[in-house]
């Protein structure tokens, strides 16, 4: 990218009013951070309690849309038109998704999550009358994390960013999330006060749940450094983290798109492979392929049932505080993930898009849930680990370090984890600052970079709140006060969202200038 838009004029109807609650909720949760809690935690409880049917239903369109855009003629549109050439490398771009998308997500459940199933610690197997230990439980543990992180969760972000970067690159809109509505509405709704509305609550939604993954996150590291190397967990020591992750991608923001994150989503995702590749390798390997046979099995066997049950089966310890949550922050991340995963796009087809933010992250979440939750599982069953105590006696972040201490090699695994995760931070809060700042930015393009002080204030920002919220809002989980604020995110944008799915069903199933461009990418291939 280049870094020709510091000049550019920033949208302070969308930039003051986003600042204004974040910057607000940063400085209340100093003052009077008991009442934002129990504010969040209200949001939380009657957004999901209310609509929790609309988010399953949202969820399931999504996925059956995001199929048939992969795997339809719609699929060889070339963003940018028939002559277009892609900027990144296919290992570069997909670094640049995969890390930019889960953040830390897998890394902080792909055992903990398991293992809350398995030992339903919170109650999660109550409503199926499973019971905690038994080998159903380990069954249901394994399809239940293949539910919560493959296909649906995907599925919502590459459905967003298609949408945009079909909208921007070959309809020639604004790079907005409101641009991405014109199919619906036309281009009154890039104008006035629907546009300020629209990008104003995409920003408070990726912001609110940005803030919940770094907040989780930074639970996370502490739980580790105390469970490594003793170190209290405190106010201080999440400070300190909040400072080191925010120097780290404040460095690569100066650098820049093609370096900096391009980098940086590099190094996090080679850490990934080869931490997938040890365990897979050192860890019970059969039990490992059994365990993603029967999982993906018992997922498959109630997929209709899990798509659409709110919380009459499961109940609201599963439905609510898991699956909810999950579907809550995806979509509060999926508007301004899609600008982003956009931006990267250029000179790649629509089937190439939903290949690299559909089919291949969720299916690097499955193999990550059944190598990582298999050996857990096993390590547990076996009485090597007692991971289900340490989730127990830490809360639910916990179980991942007493996992790590029987990994061969341990005391090499868990710095470069510690380490990989901050990266995954950075990485993160680095894309979505720049995406943010870009969104603040009049005019702004693909190819050029938004205002430094933009993206720094917005970074600083977002991991104020997420260190407040870690500090003064644990709760029951230890992490309970950034689900609130998640779950926040999530209900501020769907309806943006449940827009966006329709305006993709429209432009391309049923807009005759999509089927136009189809034939002209038909003829290039051809030619």
């Amino acid at each position: 990218m280049k870094h020709e838009t510091n000049q550019k004029p920033i949208r302070w109807d969308v930039f003051i009013p986003c600042f204004a609650v974040i910057g607000g909720a940063a400085i209340l949760g100093i003052v009077n951070n008991e009442w934002l809690t129990s504010v969040t935690n209200a949001i939380f409880g009657w957004s999901l309690s209310t609509f929790g049917w609309l988010y399953q239903v949202v969820a399931m369109v999504t996925l059956v849309l995001a199929c048939m855009l992969t795997f339809s003629k719609v699929g060889k549109i070339r963003f940018g038109g028939p002559e277009a050439k892609a900027k990144y490398s296919f290992g570069s771009w997909f670094a640049m998704t995969l890390t930019g998308g889960i953040a830390t997500g897998l890394i902080t459940y792909g055992v903990n999550e398991v293992l809350i199933y398995f030992g339903n610690i919170y109650g999660e197997l109550d409503g199926y009358g499973i019971e905690a230990l038994s080998d159903e439980a380990a069954w249901f543990a394994m399809g239940r994390c293949f539910y919560n992180w493959t296909v649906i969760p995907y599925a919502m972000y590459a459905l967003s960013g298609v949408l945009i970067a079909y909208m921007y690159f070959n309809r020639k809109k604004d790079l907005t999330v409101a641009a991405s509505l014109t199919p619906l509405f036309g281009d009154k709704v890039t104008k006035g006060i629907w546009v300020v509305l629209i990008d104003v609550l995409s920003v408070l939604a990726i912001a609110l749940g940005l803030a919940a993954s770094l907040g989780a996150g930074l639970a996370l590291i502490g739980t580790g450094l105390y469970a490594a190397y003793g170190v209290a967990q405190g106010p201080v020591v999440w400070i300190v983290l909040t400072a080191i992750i925010t120097a780290t991608f404040t460095i690569a923001s100066v650098t820049g798109m093609d370096k900096g994150i391009k980098w940086l989503a590099g190094l996090t995702s080679k850490i990934f492979y080869v931490l997938l590749i040890l365990l897979f390798i050192i860890g019970p390997t059969v039990y490992i392929l059994n365990m993603a046979n029967v999982g993906l099995g018992y997922w498959l066997d109630r997929f209709w049932m899990w798509g659409f049950d709110p919380y009459v089966v499961g109940g609201s310890a599963l439905v609510t505080w898991w699956t909810m949550y999950d579907w809550a922050i995806w979509i509060a991340y999926a508007p301004l993930m899609g600008i982003f995963f956009a931006m990267i796009a250029y000179g790649r087809t629509v089937r190439q898009f939903m290949t690299v933010n559909f089919l291949l992250p969720a299916g690097f979440g499955f193999v990550w849930f059944a190598v990582w939750g298999s050996t857990a599982l096993d390590w547990q069953i076996s009485g090597k680990a007692d991971i289900i105590a340490a989730i127990q006696d830490g809360g639910a972040v916990a179980g991942i370090w007493e996992f790590l201490k029987h990994v061969p090699l341990g005391a090499i695994i868990i710095p470069v984890v510690i380490i990989s995760l901050i990266a995954a931070f950075s990485t993160t809060a680095d894309t979505m600052s720049t995406t943010i700042a870009a969104l603040c930015t009049k005019g702004a393009r693909h190819d050029e970079e938004p205002a430094m002080w933009q993206k720094i204030v917005w970074g600083v920002s977002i991991g104020a709140i997420a260190c407040i919220m870690v500090a003064f809002g644990g709760g029951a989980q230890g992490v309970d006060g950034v689900k609130y604020l998640a779950a926040c995110g999530g209900a501020v944008v769907l309806i943006v969202f449940i827009l966006q799915v329709a305006a993709a069903i429209k432009v391309f199933f049923l807009d005759p200038e999509t089927k136009k461009d189809i034939v002209d990418s038909v003829d290039q291939i051809e030619q």
